[in-house]
């Protein structure tokens, strides 16, 4: 049965406020409560549930700071079996085709893995980038945008979900899938598996480790970058209107002005 490797990310509570910094327009971190990506709860579940299936093992990828460990720590005590942490200053400001590139590098040191499951796109970047770039570094099939996955022998077979409708699709392993929100409903960590979270293996790597040059990665060697930034304006009153008969034609009026009809 095919290893799984799962990509997860740390990313700011979406229910905190969040900021980029003012030095260089990067997100800053430090600002809002941390947590590991919905949308990477649902490929860790869906990796479970194809190890409850089939067997093999699932090992948790992340790349991120020291504290991005407490999101790997979360996906293990859901049930994954070790984690890689690419961990290093260097990687301050990576954008998604660097990301790709380490990701890639780490699941290079994953014996085994034929299957890379991944959330369609992060919360905080919103790029939904990483697994197709992922996919064509590594040379394998993409299969995004699933809402369902089943595994037969070597072949995998998924319906990926737009708003065109549904598609299914199928490829041979190795792959990597991408999952959307319909996918599943994450399970939640026990207790035990809490504990048993805190003894499982995490090999924490560098990108020196992984065979990429520091001075190739980062900020300064990004593809694109914020070059300025402001707080989103405040809300400001909206118009009433009263009906004295001719309501809809004035918020029919109303909607021309703005374009939005």
């Amino acid at each position: 049965m095919p290893n799984i490797v799962v990509l997860v990310k740390q990313v700011p509570d979406t229910y905190s406020e969040r900021k980029l910094t003012d030095g260089d327009f990067t997100l800053d971190r430090d600002s809002a409560d941390a947590v590991l990506d919905e949308i990477n709860e649902r490929a860790v579940e869906e990796a479970l549930l194809l190890k409850e299936a089939h067997g093999g093992e699932v090992t948790v990828v992340s790349v991120g700071p020291e504290r991005a460990g407490e999101a790997i720590r979360k996906a293990l005590s859901m049930g994954a079996d070790k984690a890689v942490h690419v961990s290093d200053p260097a990687l301050h400001g990576a954008d998604v085709i660097q990301t790709a590139k380490v990701l890639a590098a780490a699941i290079g040191r994953v014996e085994g893995a034929e299957l890379v499951i991944a959330g369609n796109e992060a919360s905080d970047g919103g790029g939904g980038a990483v697994p197709a770039i992922l996919a064509e570094l590594l040379g394998y099939p993409q299969l995004t945008h699933a809402r369902k996955v089943e595994l037969d022998g070597t072949t995998i077979k998924v319906d990926r979900e737009t708003d065109d409708g549904i598609t299914h699709l199928e490829a041979s392993l190795p792959a990597v899938i991408s999952v959307g929100e319909k996918i599943n409903e994450p399970r939640y960590p026990s207790f035990k598996g809490i504990m048993a979270a805190k003894k499982k293996p995490v090999d924490t790597l560098t990108a020196a480790d992984l065979g990429i040059d520091a001075s190739e990665v980062g900020l300064a060697n990004a593809w694109s970058a914020v070059v300025e930034a402001s707080p989103k304006p405040p809300r400001t009153a909206g118009q009433k209107v009263a009906d004295e008969g001719d309501g809809g034609a004035r918020i029919a009026a109303y909607l021309v002005s703005q374009k939005l009809i």
